[in-house]
């Protein structure tokens, strides 16, 4: 789900969405996200709300050379189904690499929300096209 928000508010916005999917699901749902998320209080905001993060752990060493402790333990990570939502995860930002690399994604030459939404949207749908032919071939 894309949402409107800021660097300092999408962890605030993905939990208000991922709590509302939840209760409208009526049970466990499951979130893949990166590992800026990999947070202690969003991982257990999200648990809160019957929400299993599958966030990308972040356990890379911090600017000191200290390592960083990841919010998501063994609990999370010895399932199959955080290897798949993570194999999943890498695949979606695959559609955003190409959108830079071979659209028109990398530097938007439009001003206001309207006109890059659409512009986005045009580079999605250039990315499907494309991808129809391996996609009927499978």
């Amino acid at each position: 789900m894309v949402t409107y928000t800021n660097s300092t508010a999408e962890r605030r916005a993905s939990e208000i969405m991922l709590k509302a999917k939840a209760k409208t699901a009526g049970h466990r749902i499951t979130a893949g996200e990166d590992q800026a998320y990999d947070t202690a209080d969003h991982v257990a905001k999200l648990r809160a709300s019957n929400v299993t993060p599958h966030v990308t752990q972040n356990n890379g060493p911090t600017k000191t050379g200290k390592s960083r402790r990841s919010a998501i333990d063994e609990r999370t990570t010895r399932h199959q189904g955080y290897g798949m939502s993570q194999s999943r995860r890498a695949m979606i930002e695959c559609i955003f690499g190409w959108g830079k690399q071979y659209g028109t994604m990398r530097k938007t030459k439009h001003r206001g929300i309207c006109r890059v939404a659409a512009d986005f949207m045009l580079n999605l749908i250039a990315y499907n096209l494309i991808r129809i032919p391996k996609l009927i071939a499978a």
